[in-house]
């Protein structure tokens, strides 16, 4: 692996907690996946960090307006907009994802705390008339959504360092809540510095505050703490069912794991069916809970399929991640990486067929295209977090393409490349996923609209900026007399 100049060691000594740094003797060493290097530290936090941060944010009480808390969004905005290439690369740095992944990354993420300020100012209550059965009286209901009581516990996964977590933080700033954020230990970095530059922007230090350390040690007290009145999780369903049973009585957002399909029909143009399966793989080193898992194509057009997908999965470019004309840089680590070549193995031994890839080195995956991948081998059973492409063959039968996107135990989101009105509005409605998205990746959305999966993707409830504004405020109902 060639040398890459990567930005100064970081080093986190203290955490803020109210405005105030608190020494941490102990820390933990964030590692580049693809050379190797520690690229920075970040304190190694303990319970009573995390008591002391709920503790803080708990007896704040935000003074900001509508006005004031806009301010801070589009602000925060504009200043990852104008350091766009140091934040990209502080992505690439600790995530390994390639530097066109992590630019389009911090696009994203002006996105949303753009969106969000736009959306700081505006008041959703709504208002009902009184007089309109023969039991009605001359009043008026109406509602207003108030922030939380208590406090937000925030916990952030690595595949979107920046991107996650600006979509936990902007609509609690727009809706005047105050948060503690843990952002995983194998991302930190990118998570500190936007604390750093919203508390710039004027955001009173205790309604952030990020308490950083390994999930053994605080994992339980984020999801547990008294003050804490909701849980938003993003990261892997084994880790979500544990938070759901471990939170007890409090309001829970998560966002967990996806097995998404595109499913490509006989009427599909194949040529830009193939871009969709193979792009929406590989982007972000195939790290999406979104991205495309699988890849269910009929019989009659797989071959022709097939090939199509190969010629584009070899112009892909895989390696160093701060080389700009990089695709697709490492996966986290490389026991992950380690993981996904196991599971190709298994998935060769079984039947399937090698098209392209499939030589890891170190935490580098490259992209692997296979074909005729049995339907029940573990890489398509389970979420492959990884630039795999599966083309999965299928009866020419839309109800069996149906019976088998619906097969797993995952309902997050679907891609459905066919022309005939009827076959997607039989996709919209059979499908068991929270999206359905015609020509188009699983992975496509805006940050505004509203986005999340049933069964073992999450619980139903949706994230995007609107949708979380609402599940970050409580709604209070009254009346007044009203005349006619």
């Amino acid at each position: 692996m060639m040398d890459t100049p990567l930005p100064a060691p970081l080093r986190r000594e203290a955490m803020r907690i109210a405005g105030r740094p608190v020494r941490i003797d102990d820390v933990v060493e964030v590692f580049n996946p693809y050379t190797g290097a520690v690229v920075g530290t970040v304190p190694a936090g303990r319970p009573e960090h995390v008591r002391a941060a709920f503790a803080s944010a708990r007896a704040f009480r935000s003074p900001l307006t509508r006005h004031q808390r806009q301010r801070i969004l589009l602000t925060a905005a504009e200043k990852l907009a104008a350091r766009r290439e140091e934040i990209a690369r502080l992505i690439t740095a600790e995530s390994g994802l390639s530097l066109k992944d992590s630019l389009y990354e911090v696009g994203r993420a002006c996105d949303v705390f753009t969106l969000t300020g736009q959306l700081a100012i505006g008041d959703d209550g709504g208002n009902f008339a009184c007089d309109i059965t023969h039991h009605g009286q001359a009043r008026r209901i109406s509602t207003l959504r108030l922030p939380l009581l208590g406090v937000i516990s925030a916990i952030t996964p690595f595949n979107h360092p920046l991107n996650m977590v600006a979509h936990k933080l902007a609509p609690a700033i727009a809706t005047n809540n105050r948060v503690v954020l843990k952002p995983t230990e194998l991302t930190p970095l990118t998570a500190l510095l936007l604390a750093d530059l919203l508390y710039e922007c004027g955001l009173p230090p205790e309604m952030l505050q990020v308490v950083t350390g390994t999930p053994a040690s605080i994992g339980d007290a984020m999801i547990t703490d008294p003050d804490a009145d909701l849980v938003t999780f993003t990261g892997s369903v084994r880790v979500g069912k544990t938070i759901a049973e471990r939170a007890g009585y409090r309001r829970l957002i998560l966002e967990l794991g996806g097995n998404d399909p595109l499913i490509v029909m006989e009427d599909a143009d194949l040529a830009r069916a193939a871009r969709l399966a193979v792009l929406g793989a590989t982007k972000n080193s195939g790290q999406r809970c979104t991205a495309v898992k699988r890849v269910l194509v009929v019989e009659s057009v797989a071959d022709a399929f097939a090939e199509a997908c190969l010629a584009i999965t070899r112009t892909l470019k895989a390696g160093d991640p701060m080389d700009p004309a990089t695709d697709i840089g490492t996966v986290i680590d490389e026991r992950a990486a380690r993981l996904f070549e196991r599971r190709v193995d298994d998935a060769l031994a079984e039947g399937a067929v090698l098209l392209h890839g499939h030589q890891r080195a170190g935490a580098l995956y490259p992209p692997t295209l296979l074909d005729r991948v049995p339907h029940a081998c573990e890489l398509v059973r389970e979420e492959t977090f990884g630039p795999v492409i599966p083309l999965l063959r299928c009866p020419d039968d839309i109800e069996a393409v149906i019976r088998i996107s619906n097969s797993t135990a995952f309902g997050l989101s679907s891609g459905v490349c066919t022309n005939r009105l009827d076959h997607v509005t039989r996709f919209i409605h059979g499908l068991d996923v929270g999206t359905v998205n015609v020509w188009e990746v699983p992975g496509y959305r805006t940050e505004m609209s509203p986005f999340g999966g049933i069964k073992d993707s999450g619980l139903g409830y949706k994230e995007g900026v609107v949708e979380t504004m609402k599940s970050y405020t409580n709604l209070r109902t009254y009346s007044l007399p009203w005349p006619g």
